[in-house]
Formats: structure tokens, C-alpha cells, sequence
């Protein structure tokens, strides 16, 4: 039986908001092997000289990720700052509680700062500031090493190290899910406030200029979840920019169609995230608006990972390495229409993370490194998302799914560009059948078809592989499938499929 035509209308006058580069943020957190064998490998035949791999860095660069935040993640509550920095074969070895590993610290603060400037302008750090088992000294003594230009204790150190310019961090996160029982140092709502709110006000005084960021609930699934928000802001509202959001996603039980519906939980998450800032807001009488940095997300099957015990206190073990299918991509494909619909108050967003854990980018040690099947929907978003987001309103047909209820087949959002171009990005969440689709464009001045662009497959397990690793990307569209006219773009989604159709 063949699916009824989906439909929705574009019209510039409608609009959501202006795109943030910072949504195409991405994370390197010391996990597994994210860092050691992931960007950074000396000896590797593609090693430069500072030991990062320049086949990863450019896949960095092709993916487009932007603010890369670092060091962790739950590492970062047991991070010592000045254990990353001077000469390499001084710096301490230390046992990370977070993953049951040894960290070296051969790869630190300079490494970092490196390998952002190789892998281009675009890209800008996002630092996280250990309080768990540290507090407002050393996020001052951290700021004032990376930024001050020169003449003081600190400052000095870091030119000493060889790092003359300072790093110019201006993105920081104030700890890292601080509600979590997981965390080393986890707190309750009211005693991460007060910290959240003491640390943002002591770091204002070296720099009013910083933009920072105060933990929020590590999950809408937690008991605390709201009452967290509500509680941390209450204290620190006017000293801070934004508010953090952390989502994973995975099938459970078989149940693919809820699956394939993550995306509902995800706007759903960052609607009651908004409507409780907004609160908060309202409360204290005050006009600013707290944004929205949602610097964890991602696909992460975290039930495989907590079946397995950890290994001994090794160097960078093979943690959390999945490999992704495509009906992940297309899930993730959704996840970040779902973004770029909240891109009025979602302004920085970081997928979790960029190399070998849960990542787009996988990496083998001495050997060489290739894309994931979620590589290709973030490097097309990250490319044609930047402009203004249309409001999009679909009229779809819909499917039960046991989660969430019937949920639109279509899930779609629109992005204009400054030279008038449009990019609609649409997912079809039948597993099954093809799904009609018409867009009324009479609100926007396109009239032709640049590409339609389409990730599915026969096989909706089929994953790219150290030994296959291009069995999945993206294909153009069946010919005669897309068409501009009349008015209005016609096309046909194939089943389970992530689309990108540019029009000019």
C-alpha cells in the first residue's frame, strides 16, 4: 500500500532563527581511544611532526566541526590542568577513575591548541573546567595560563612551554554532569549552584568576555531532571550564557520503530529545557535569555558497553567503539534535524565524539582511518545548514511506535542560505515504503535543482568497516525521483533514508 504525500510549505517570513557555526561542534574527551591512536600517533606513517595523524585531521576538516570540546567528559573530574602541560617526558602518569585507565598526558592543553589551528579557523576550543574534585583556584589558575598574554606567574609558564600566543579559549564548560552519581565529585542541585555560580562570577573578573556554561541535568530521564535546571540557575542566571543538555540514543529490545522516532525524545527534551529557563527568567524579572549548548548527543548503544567489565588500568583500552549502521544514520540524521529546528535557542551543540568512541571517524592503529555512516549526514549539515532555519510544519502520514505514540514518517526542516539557496533536510522513517513528498516554495525565489542527495540502503545494517570501508554513502537520487516545479519541489523519499535536496 502506497504512503498518502507528505506536505509542508517554506516561506522566509517564518522563520526559526539563524544557524550558530557552534551547532557543528564536536568532543575529544581522554576515552579510549578518541585521543591515543584517534588524532594523535606518533610513529604512524601518517604522523606529522607534533604526532597528530593527518589522515584524521583531514576527515576533521571534511566533517566540519567547529567548537571541539575537551578534555572530558567524565575525565574531566579528576583532571589535573598542570599535569598537560611542559615538556612531554616530565608530565605524571596518572589512574583516570572516570574510564579505568591510565592516562600518560602525552597528548595536553598545547597538543590540543595544535591540533585546533591544523585543523583550520573554523574550528575554536571549548574547554571544561574540573569541579569535582577541584574548584574556583584552579579554573582561575587554568584561565590565566591559556589567556593572559604574558607578565605574570602562570602566563609566563605557558610562553616557558613554548606556546608564545595565548590560546584565546573563550567557550568554557563549568564542570560536566555534576548531578551524576557516576561523577567523581558529583553535588547536589543546590551545592553545584553555588560553585557553577562562584566560579563564573571569579572568572568574569579576569575576563568579562568569557562565555560559559553551567551543568544541567545529564539526562531528561533523571529524578531530578527540571528541579536541577530550576535550582542551578536560580544562583546562576545572570553569570552565566548557557545551560548544558546530554542525550544518547539506541535500540532497545528490538524495538526499532521508537528507534527510528529518537528525535521526538530529543525536541521534547530541548522544548522543557527552554520552558524552564524561561521560568527561572520570569522569576527573577529578568530580559536575558538563556541558550541552550547541547554538548553531548549521539547515537551510543550504551547497554553493549555496560555488559563488558573494565580492563585493568590500561593505556587508551578499546572503549565504547561502535560501529554504525544505516539505520543509525538515518536516526542521527534526525537528531540533527531536530537540532537545527531549535536553532533559535540550541546556539552550540557537540557530537559525542569526533574519533573511534562513539564517533564518525574511526582510526586503527598503524593502519589507516575511514568514515562512518554518521560521518556523511553531519559533514552535509555542517556544510549546507549555515543560514536561517525555515519553520517547517509537516503534514505526514504516521506509525505507532511503543515509545512515543504515532509519530509523523516525515521529519524535515529547511535551511536558507544568505544567497537566498534553500537545503531541505528530511528523514523517512518508514522502514518500508517510499514516502510521497511536496514542498510549497512560492514563499522563497528558488526554481531548480542543484542535487538530491540520498543515504539508505538495501541492507539497514549495512556499516562501513576496516575491511569495507565504503560499503555505505551517499547516492544521488533516482533519476526523474526530484523535481522543481510549478512552484513547488516533488520528490519521493526512499524508505529509511536521510535526504539532503539543495535548490537554487
Amino acid at each position: 500500500m502506497s504512503l498518502r504525500t507528505s506536505r509542508f510549505a517554506l516561506d522566509p517570513a517564518f522563520a526559526v532563527g539563524e544557524v550558530d557555526p557552534r551547532l557543528f561542534g564536536s568532543f575529544v574527551e581522554h576515552l579510549g581511544r578518541c585521543v591515543y591512536t584517534g588524532i594523535h600517533e606518533p610513529g604512524h606513517p601518517a604522523a606529522d611532526e607534533d604526532g597528530l595523524r593527518t589522515d584524521v585531521l583531514a576527515l576533521v576538516r571534511e566533517l566540519g566541526a567547529t567548537a571541539i570540546r575537551y578534555p572530558g567528559g567524565n575525565f574531566v573530574s579528576g583532571f589535573k590542568w598542570e599535569d598537560s602541560v611542559g615538556p612531554v617526558e616530565d608530565r605524571p602518569r596518572r589512574l583516570d577513575l572516570a574510564w579505568h585507565s591510565t592516562e600518560t598526558n602525552r597528548f595536553g592543553l598545547s597538543e590540543f591548541h595544535a591540533f585546533l589551528k591544523k585543523v583550520g579557523s573554523h574550528a575554536e576550543p571549548m574547554m571544561a573546567l574540573n569541579l569535582g574534585t577541584r574548584g574556583v583556584a584552579e579554573a582561575l589558575e587554568l584561565q590565566e595560563y591559556a589567556n593572559h598574554p604574558s607578565g605574570t606567574a602562570l602566563s609566563d609558564l605557558r610562553v616557558s612551554h613554548g606556546d608564545k600566543e595565548p590560546f584565546g579559549i573563550k567557550l568554557w564548560c563549568l564542570g560536566n554532569e555534576m548531578d551524576g552519581p557516576w561523577q567523581t565529585g558529583h553535588k547536589t542541585a543546590e551545592e553545584y549552584g553555588r560553585l557553577a555560580a562562584e566560579t563564573a562570577r571569579a572568572m568574569r573578573q579576569l575576563d568579562p568576555s568569557v562565555e560559559l556554561v553551567a551543568c544541567g541535568s545529564s539526562g531528561q530521564g533523571m529524578q531530578t531532571f527540571a528541579v536541577w535546571e530550576a535550582t542551578v540557575l536560580a544562583e546562576s542566571y545572570d553569570l552565566v550564557d548557557y545551560i548544558s543538555l546530554h542525550a544518547y540514543y539506541e535500540e532497545h529490545d528490538g524495538d526499532r520503530d521508537s528507534f527510528l522516532a529518537s528525535a521526538v525524545d530529543m525536541e521534547s527534551f530541548i522544548e522543557n529545557v527552554v520552558a524552564t529557563c524561561d521560568h527561572v527568567g520570569a522569576r527573577l524579572k529578568s530580559k536575558k535569555k538563556i541558550n541552550l549548548s547541547f554538548d553531548e548527543w549521539n547515537v551510543w548503544y550504551q547497554t553493549r558497553a555496560e555488559s563488558k567489565p573494565p580492563e585493568e588500568w590500561v593505556e587508551a583500552p578499546r572503549l565504547l567503539e561502535d560501529l554504525y549502521t544505516v539505520t543509525d544514520a538515518v536516526v542521527f540524521g534526525s537528531l540533527l534535524i531536530a537540532l537545527l529546528r531549535h536553532a533559535d535557542r540550541v546556539t552550540v551543540a557537540c557530537l559525542a565524539q569526533l574519533v573511534n568512541v562513539i564517533a564518525p571517524i574511526m582510526t586503527e592503529p598503524g593502519g589507516p582511518a575511514w568514515r562512518q555512516t554518521t560521518f556523511f549526514p553531519f559533514a552535509q549539515a555542517s556544510r549546507y545548514g549555515r543560514g536561517t532555519v525555515l519553520d517547517v510544519r509537516v503534514d505526514s502520514p504516521t506509525y505507532p511506535t511503543q515509545r512515543y505514540g504515532d509519530v509523523d514518517l516525515l521529519h524535515a526542516t529547511a535551511v536558507q542560505a544568505d544567497d537566498g539557496t534553500v537545503t531541505v533536510f528530511a528523514v523517512n522513517r518508514s522502514r518500508t515504503e517510499a514516502l510521497p513528498l511536496t514542498v510549497d516554495l512560492r514563499g522563497t525565489s528558488v526554481g531548480s535543482l542543484v542535487e538530491h542527495s540520498v543515504l539508505a540502503d538495501a541492507d539497514p545494517d549495512a556499516r562501513n568497516t576496516l575491511t569495507d570501508p565504503e560499503r555505505v554513502a551517499p547516492h544521488p537520487a533516482a533519476e526523474g525521483t526530484t523535481s522543481v516545479r510549478d512552484g513547488s519541489l516533488v520528490t519521493t523519499l526512499e524508505p529509511l533514508s536521510w535526504n539532503v535536496i539543495r535548490l537554487a
